[in-house]
């Protein structure tokens, strides 16, 4: 049995609950500058350069999950260039500065983050170079250093802060209960490598070599058991490269009683947080 995710595996959409889905709309597609690539019923999807990023789904019935529980920490958008992020960080600060919590350079990024209206991280990001990037002992090296937002978009935007070039999921971070539960899961179950951790409060897990395709920590969170259904996360989607990838997938949570939905084309499960995962083949 294969133990690891395909190296090719990547971050798909991310499907957010909401309760006022125009004002969602308005603030993915106006302020983080992603186009509506389809609006039918209940649910928009938007997203870069055809690639779908965040689907809004509208949940008029939920209510906001109450302080300390499980799900989500942030979605991170990773932009093909600084320029990129320079447009959409413009964008930010016009049309909705309030929402801005913080800036960081991580040694193998630049990184923006803000709050939507509902409440849900948001982080905006470029990355360096991987050959740039500095490995210890199998760990990442990532550091939280200050990076003046001023200063990036004066050297960065383009004239007229152009919203274009392409981005996509780059990862996603979870609020979880404990870490060793989600190092058995996310590690031991469902294959991914930890790339960093930060003793008992954080892990840092990717696939292929990546930095981190996905973290998990107790910030807010401690001790948080399984979620009720709530506003905020509604899924995490995975882009697997190939059948075989998936099939190894199915077959190694399977091996561990994982419990999972398969229609012959994607493969559905909970981690334990009742958070919920979908696998499916790169598009």
């Amino acid at each position: 049995m294969n133990e690891k995710l395909a190296a090719a595996t990547s971050m798909g959409a991310v499907t957010l609950l909401v309760a006022d889905l125009d004002a969602m709309t308005t603030f993915y597609r106006d302020v983080i500058t992603l186009q509506v690539q389809d609006a039918a019923g209940d649910a928009v999807t938007l997203g870069r350069s055809g690639t779908p990023l965040v689907v809004l789904r509208h949940e008029p019935t939920l209510r906001h999950a109450s302080p300390g529980s499980a799900g989500l920490f942030h979605t991170a958008i990773v932009f093909e260039s600084q320029a990129a992020l320079a447009g959409a960080l413009f964008s930010v600060a016009q049309h909705a500065p309030q929402t801005f919590t913080g800036s960081a350079d991580h040694l193998v990024s630049q990184a923006f983050y803000l709050t939507d209206p509902e409440g849900n991280g948001i982080e905006l990001y470029w990355d360096r170079d991987r050959s740039d990037w500095s490995w210890t002992h199998g760990q990442i090296e990532m550091a939280t250093l200050y990076l003046d937002p001023n200063a990036f978009l004066q050297e960065h935007l383009v004239d007229g802060a152009p919203n274009t070039g392409a981005a996509q999921i780059g990862h996603v971070h979870l609020s979880v209960g404990d870490v060793e539960t989600a190092r058995e899961f996310y590690v031991n179950r469902l294959g991914f490598d930890a790339t960093a951790s930060l003793g008992n409060q954080a892990l840092f897990v990717s696939a292929g070599g990546y930095h981190h395709h996905m973290a998990m920590n107790v910030w807010n969170s401690r001790g948080a058991g399984p979620r009720m259904p709530a506003l905020g996360l509604g899924q995490v989607d995975l882009a697997l490269p190939n059948a075989d990838a998936l099939g190894e997938l199915n077959e190694r949570l399977a091996h561990y009683g994982t419990e999972v939905r398969d229609d012959g084309r994607t493969l559905t499960f909970t981690d334990p947080w009742n958070n919920i995962l979908k696998a499916e083949l790169a598009a």
